[in-house]
């Protein structure tokens, strides 16, 4: 079994958080990761719902918020919903991956956790004005 930490970081390299799953299997594709990391913080989020969400990507009806995103009221958050958006800003450039110092480009791309079981997901945001 294996340990991933999950961490994130601004372009510039600034750590923002950071986490452990432990108990996974060696080897797992892109996509069960993105799906395992917002799974695991939109369980966190339920556990004790508030009008704020700090995790990978905007959940429907938020706001971009100074470090996460506001909802309009305190409420459960569908963790399948949040994995579909995920992939799709993964996709789409929203965000990317870097494992043992390279970057994941496909969601069916396999990752070893023995070897490369830190992910470091950045993500990219839109510059005011264009």
């Amino acid at each position: 079994m294996a340990t991933v930490t999950f961490r994130d970081e601004t372009a510039t390299g600034k750590p923002l958080s950071e986490w452990e799953v432990t108990g996974l299997p060696e080897r797992m594709t892109v996509r069960e990761l993105i799906r395992l990391r917002v799974r695991e913080e939109v369980a966190r989020h339920n556990a004790r719902p508030t009008n704020r969400f700090n995790g990978l990507v905007r959940p429907d009806d938020a706001e971009t918020d100074l470090n996460g995103y506001r909802l309009p009221e305190p409420r459960p958050i569908d963790w399948q919903r949040q994995a579909e958006i995920a992939e799709r800003a993964f996709l789409t450039n929203g965000f990317f991956i870097l494992t043992a110092d390279r970057q994941v480009e496909a969601l069916d791309e396999p990752v070893d956790l023995t070897t490369d079981s830190n992910l470091v997901f950045i993500k990219l945001f839109a510059l005011a004005g264009g």
